[in-house]
């Protein structure tokens, strides 16, 4: 049934590298079709299932055949030489190859994916959805009929040890991010760009035009979707997806589904009932005459300036969370052009961030002092909690003002991930009284 990879496993000893979801579905898809198999778990973390725990955890790989990493798992510090190492990404490619089409980027995979998969299931296709959108690819194999698109969203992490790649490949973007994880952005471009590394001749990539000379350097066929022309197509005023980003993952959309094989004329209607995904520009609702749009998915600063060019005026910026060390100087350009009268910050990021901004206020504070009112620029605000800046929304947003929280940084200084960051945005825009 799945040859191809248990023609690879079989016969090693097996190290899975990492045992959280992706960790335990590989264990259970071993423990189904490998059953005689020998195979261990390596884990930072103790728990109930994990042969190899604690700081030295990673040396295991020594005595394994062959590695199967989960995409949490770094290895930029450590020395790899004379170890096989795959994933379930690689080693589901291996086998499914010629019916995947997959979607990478730096920002817009997760809605360029849902999109295709909206648009593909909605005209009558056998589509099913997979990979970094929180469902693992080996629970999905079992599902799989030769008509079956798969639509697998891609991770860099996922990327980073694969040798082989889809038959249809999304490209939408690279932009400076995950440092933490691959140490250079050298590293982290060459991950996204596996997506069409092993591409054969009869394989498509779908690039947009930054990207075409990586992609003519490997030698596939590409397809340029930002300079695809859809006016003749499709309402853009009737989309779902604002801004000219959400058009570009749109128009990469059509092609990557075009590439498959699919006519795109039968794809349009379904564009208008695609329902966009939560935290990304979401619209919370207005409260109090406030309006508030949640993009808690925005870790990087060319995610907030495309945020603030798709609503046009914001006039209150909630920025700053975890530092992964990523230039913010563009977004600091951004705002000096296109100022909003005020932002509010947090974390190490945050500080960062209007370090860069240096000059432009003459109204800073912080969460512990009183406001005093720029003379030109914007209030820059400080706070430590959520609910902190909430407090200074209630004292300051006048009715008809617009709140976004994109704040061009991670989440994990202070919440488990951007889902529980917007959550509790919601919650609090949700009550929100003006004083």
């Amino acid at each position: 049934m799945f040859d191809l990879i248990l023609n690879r496993l079989r016969g090693k000893r097996i190290l899975i590298l990492g045992f959280g979801r992706e960790g335990k579905s590989t264990l259970h898809f071993l423990n189904k079709y490998l059953p005689n198999a020998v195979v261990a778990v390596a884990d930072k973390n103790a728990m109930e299932g994990v042969i190899h725990a604690g700081e030295g955890y990673l040396e295991a790989m020594y005595d394994y055949d062959i590695v199967i990493k989960t995409p949490g798992i770094s290895l930029k510090d450590f020395d790899t030489k004379g170890v096989e190492i795959t994933s379930q990404t690689d080693l589901f490619l291996s086998q499914f190859h010629a019916q995947t089409i997959g979607i990478t980027g730096t920002k817009g995979k997760s809605t360029t994916t849902s999109l295709i998969y909206h648009l593909l299931k909605s005209s009558g296709h056998d589509a099913i959805l997979t990979g970094n959108i929180g469902i693992p690819c080996f629970d999905i194999m079992e599902d799989i009929k030769p008509e079956s698109i798969v639509v697998y969203e891609l991770s860099a992490h996922q990327l980073e040890y694969v040798h082989n790649s889809p038959r249809v490949g999304v490209l939408l973007n690279i932009f400076e991010e995950h440092l933490d994880h691959f140490g250079t952005m050298s590293r982290y471009a060459e991950a996204k760009l596996n997506i069409m590394r092993y591409m054969g001749e009869d394989d498509t990539a779908v690039v947009h035009e930054t990207l075409m000379e990586e992609a003519w350097s490997m030698f596939v066929n590409n397809i340029v979707f930002s300079l695809f022309d859809i006016d003749d197509l499709v309402d853009r005023t009737a989309l779902p997806l604002i801004g000219e980003h959400n058009l570009l993952n749109v128009k990469a959309a059509l092609l990557a589904c075009y590439a498959y094989g699919v006519d795109i004329r039968e794809l349009i209607p379904y564009l208008y009932t695609f329902k966009p995904l939560e935290h990304r520009l979401e619209p919370v609702g207005t409260f109090d005459g406030v309006t508030f749009v949640n993009d808690s998915i925005s870790t990087i600063p060319q995610a907030t300036i495309s945020a603030c060019e798709a609503l046009g005026r914001v006039d209150f910026l909630l920025l700053g969370g975890f530092d992964r060390g990523i230039d913010y100087q563009p977004l600091a350009d951004y705002l000096k052009e296109h100022p909003v009268p005020h932002l509010l910050y947090t974390g190490k990021a945050g500080e960062r961030m209007m370090t860069l901004l240096d000059g432009v206020s003459t109204g800073s504070t912080t969460c512990n002092t009183e406001v005093t009112e720029p003379v030109e620029g914007p209030t820059l605000y400080n706070y430590a909690s959520m609910e902190e800046a909430f407090a200074y929304l209630a004292e300051h947003a006048q009715s008809g003002d617009i709140c976004l929280l994109s704040p061009a940084a991670s989440s994990y200084d202070q919440y488990k991930n951007f889902e529980e960051r917007g959550r509790k945005f919601k919650t609090l825009a949700q009550a929100f009284k003006r004083k």
